[in-house]
């Protein structure tokens, strides 16, 4: 019992993202045994209790579509912005896009199997996804990504066994494991990049807990699906990761094994410690 509390401990962040991501599905997924669900619809726009909440992604692309400004799509989508705006919008992609339990099982394979190959791509890449999803929803008064979006297709292979999102879920997964390193998720999703985007300003930071913690082992970077967001951070130029790319996943605060890392919600100032200044890595 011991060793089971102290393997969750080590692994507590990780732990509680599966549960949370689990839950999410499960809410879609299983029904009541009165009728229904706890949740309608999909990750894109579903209601939750009553509430309807939509993805100010697909809203966007919505209205370059040329769809009409509906009040309670707008509602939703207040909603859930404000969310992301608080907590910082990459949280999305660690602690509720379905995406990333197979992106993280890639990454675990890739790990296990030493595999080395790493192909670079441009961060800059998904920007331009997003932006070209976004022309093409103008130019052809669809939802250009949504036909295609894998967190949909993830979806809908889990209730109904669709062909089209087991082939693009197992693409991904092998993608990630032999062409390069969290290639979907870091490179060329643009859900990620909109919500990098969104969440710049997010209150819930890493931070430096003290200034002389950090023995500066780097094991913290080497598991950070971001590892340029720490740098700052583990180089003792910054006191808080502010950079947009910051998924909150708490990889970083299991590995780190003498607590020179935090989680926060702040909304005051940051301050720095002594001889650390608070800067911005945008």
């Amino acid at each position: 019992m011991r060793s089971l509390q102290a393997t969750f401990y080590r692994n507590r962040w990780l732990f509680s993202r599966r549960i949370v991501q689990c839950l999410i599905i499960a809410a879609f997924a299983i029904e009541l045994p009165a009728g229904g669900y706890f949740a309608q619809g999909n990750l894109s726009s579903s209601v939750w209790f009553g509430i309807g909440l939509t993805d100010p992604y697909i809203w966007l692309q919505s209205l370059f579509a040329g769809a009409p400004l509906g009040k309670a799509a707008l509602i939703g989508v207040v909603i859930v912005a404000g969310f992301y705006l608080l907590l910082g919008g990459r949280i999305y992609c660690s602690w509720v896009c379905p995406i990333n339990l197979v992106t993280d099982l890639s990454y675990w394979l890739r790990q296990k199997l030493n595999i080395k190959s790493n192909y670079t791509l441009s961060k800059n890449l998904r920007v331009a996804i997003l932006v070209l999803s976004l022309l093409l929803s103008l130019l052809s008064g669809t939802l250009a990504w949504e036909t295609i979006n894998p967190i949909t297709l993830f979806q809908r292979e889990l209730m109904w066994g669709s062909v089209a999102g087991a082939t693009v879920l197992a693409s991904i997964f092998l993608f990630d494991i032999f062409v390069t390193r969290r290639g979907w998720c870091s490179h060329i999703c643009p859900v990620g990049a909109f919500y990098s985007e969104l969440g710049r300003v997010g209150r819930l930071r890493i931070k430096a807990t003290q200034a002389g913690a950090c023995h500066g082992c780097a094991e913290c970077i080497k598991v950070c699906p971001e590892p340029h967001v720490l740098a700052p951070v583990v180089s003792k130029k910054a006191a808080y990761v502010t950079h947009g790319d910051c998924t909150r996943c708490g990889a970083c605060l299991d590995q780190c094994s003498t607590g020179a890392l935090a989680m926060s919600l702040s909304f005051k100032k940051p301050s720095a410690f002594k001889g650390i200044p608070v800067v911005s890595s945008d």
